[in-house]
Order: C-alpha cells, then structure tokens, then sequence
C-alpha cells in the first residue's frame, strides 16, 4: 500500500499550511516528515491509517 519514501497527503493540513508528507520509516509506529517546514512526527500504524487521505507520489526505484 505504502512504503518508506512515499509522499502521502494526510486528511488534515499542518499548521505551516503544507499537506503534503515524506514516510521515512515503516514498523509499527510510522515516522513522517512535514515537506513544508521539515516538521517530523510518529504515530502508532494504526493512527497513520485513519489519518492519511492518499499516496499522492510513490517512491522512486533508484532510493
């Protein structure tokens, strides 16, 4: 579904204004990175997958 490098779209924007997030680890707590402000947060799995709205870009072959 996703995987470490995604850049997802979460349902609610962050307070810099961007919804726009980097995965950059995967277990079971998530780790995301805010392409706004570089803010970096973890949540439970759980919490991530009610949360996100869509993969917006899946990560390149080459990482």
């Amino acid at each position: 579904m996703y995987d470490k490098g995604d850049i997802v779209e979460m349902k609610k924007p962050h307070p810099c204004g961007t919804n726009e997030w980097e995965i950059l680890r995967l277990g079971a707590d998530i780790k995301i990175k805010c392409l706004g402000c570089g803010h970096m947060i973890m949540m439970p799995r759980r919490e991530f997958e009610k949360k996100l709205k869509k993969i917006l870009r899946k990560a390149s072959a080459a990482e």
